[in-house]
């Protein structure tokens, strides 16, 4: 099978080698049953999350690629479900909402893999300058198809894609329903596999690593009512379909890099401008820099930013750091696209941020109190309502398969909504990559306004 270019050239862009599953090995006979709690239930309507890495290979060709990389993802990945079966198994819903939504795996379930050939750019798509969005959609797998059996449907969880390009290395596509789990579940995951695929066994990763922590720990039967009436399970069917990116799109990604020095500066001038600001974090200053620079792209009166929070550590008492599934709350704040324009803006974005993270600091606070009206956002269907996806606690960069770390780390899924991403920067750790995908004419005035508020930091960090 092969998917033509966007530009409809005589070129495909893309060529299946191979369609193929992989399983746990054959002697994974224990069955995995995980009800979804109220931490999940509110993300099952969400659309699919989608991560790409690129990893560079200059004399990669396709018989090595074939022979060597492709057999030891396979291997690696088998043995990797062996510790995590819920990525080989499927979402079980109920329509008529009799059963709780759950996880389950069976023996015989599997995650789709493909393997395939792009003659797509290498070094274009790997790099941060604004970069054509639909480009990178072929790159990334789709879930299987929803089936109805008896009087429930299994909806599949994971698929990957691993794409050779010639000369140049290749890429792994994942794609996750967001029922799954979260960031922190997907990390363990993928820490997992990188780890068993390059010593070649899970002796090391059984010594050294962290099992997935499956047991059910957060018990609160009536949020778990109060969700599962919100959660339109009459709407999961034979025909229900995830959304998915397809082309053409004239949208444009690019990645903008905060560096620890400036980090550092930011953080040093809002605790100067509110010294009684208790939470001035990196993702703080980041997130409020990002904020302050979009605000000037926007005419609307009003305007939200909003992300998740990790909740393990946080509840009373804390779950295990590898609990399975999904255990994030939305946190947001809302302020006039006037005042954050203005020349304070920045530290009145930092203000609003830092506060309603302070809020979810811990249970007693804000976290399983406010839980009943988590998705209840009053400026919810505003024109501009920027999410952020991703924290710099996660170091997706190291995830290293045996032919070093990935040259380039992209969150696809950001090109559903006006969202960013935001990570540890591949060159270093202390440092901040922000993933942006907007509209041409957009990114051309981001982009001066982004780094011409940077120099105010530089300035300052060079002075004596």
């Amino acid at each position: 099978m092969v998917i033509e270019s966007l530009e409809m050239s005589s070129l495909p862009i893309l060529t299946v080698l191979e369609q193929t599953e992989v399983s746990p090995p054959p002697s994974t006979k224990h069955e995995t049953w995980l009800p979804l709690s109220f931490f999940d239930l509110p993300w099952l309507h969400l659309h699919p999350v989608h991560h790409l890495f690129f990893y560079e290979l200059p004399q990669l060709s396709k018989t090595q690629f074939i022979d060597t990389i492709v057999p030891t993802l396979k291997t690696s990945l088998s043995k990797t479900l062996l510790h995590f079966t819920p990525f080989a198994g499927n979402l079980i819903i109920d329509p008529t909402g009799t059963r709780k939504p759950q996880i389950r795996y069976i023996e015989g379930d599997a995650i789709s893999v493909t393997i395939a050939e792009s003659n797509l750019d290498f070094n274009d798509l790997v790099g941060n300058h604004p970069r054509a969005c639909d480009k990178f959609y072929p790159l990334i797998p789709l879930l299987g198809k929803a089936e109805k059996v008896i009087d429930y449907v299994t909806i599949p969880l994971f698929s990957i894609q691993v794409t050779f390009f010639p000369n140049s290395g290749f890429s792994i596509g994942t794609t996750n329903h967001h029922g799954l789990g979260d960031a922190s579940t997907r990390f363990c995951f993928l820490e997992a596999w990188s780890w068993i695929a390059r010593s070649g066994s899970d002796e090391l990763f059984l010594a050294n690593g962290s099992l997935p922590f499956y047991d059910r720990v957060i018990n609160h039967p009536d949020l778990d009512e109060i969700y599962l009436k919100r959660a339109k399970l009459d709407t999961f069917d034979e025909k229900y379909q995830l959304r998915c990116l397809t082309g053409p799109s004239d949208d444009v990604r690019a990645t903008f890099v905060l560096t620890r020095p400036i980090i550092n500066q930011m953080k040093k001038f809002v605790s100067t401008q509110l010294p009684t600001l208790q939470h001035v974090s990196s993702f703080t200053v980041a997130c409020a820099y990002f904020w302050s620079c979009f605000a000037k792209l926007r005419n609307d009166e009003l305007q939200v930013f909003g992300f998740a929070v990790d909740c393990r550590a946080r509840l009373v008492p804390p779950i295990p750091a590898t609990y399975f599934g999904n255990c994030v709350a939305p946190c947001g704040a809302m302020a006039k696209t006037k005042i954050l324009t203005e020349k304070e803006g920045f530290v009145t974005a930092a203000k609003l941020l830092g506060e309603c993270l302070l809020k979810m600091s811990d249970d007693k606070v804000g976290i399983i109190k406010d839980a009943k009206t988590w998705f209840d956002f009053p400026f919810k269907g505003m024109p501009t309502f920027i999410t952020v996806t991703g924290t710099p606690r996660l170091k997706f960069y190291d995830t290293d398969f045996g032919w070093g770390k990935p040259k380039k780390y992209e969150t696809i899924s950001i090109d559903y909504s006006v969202e960013i991403s935001l990570y540890a920067s591949k060159d270093s750790n202390e440092d901040l990559e922000i993933g942006v995908r907007l509209s041409p004419t957009e990114m051309e005035a981001f982009i001066p306004i982004f780094n011409g508020g940077l120099e105010n930091y530089i300035y300052r960090i060079v002075q004596p």
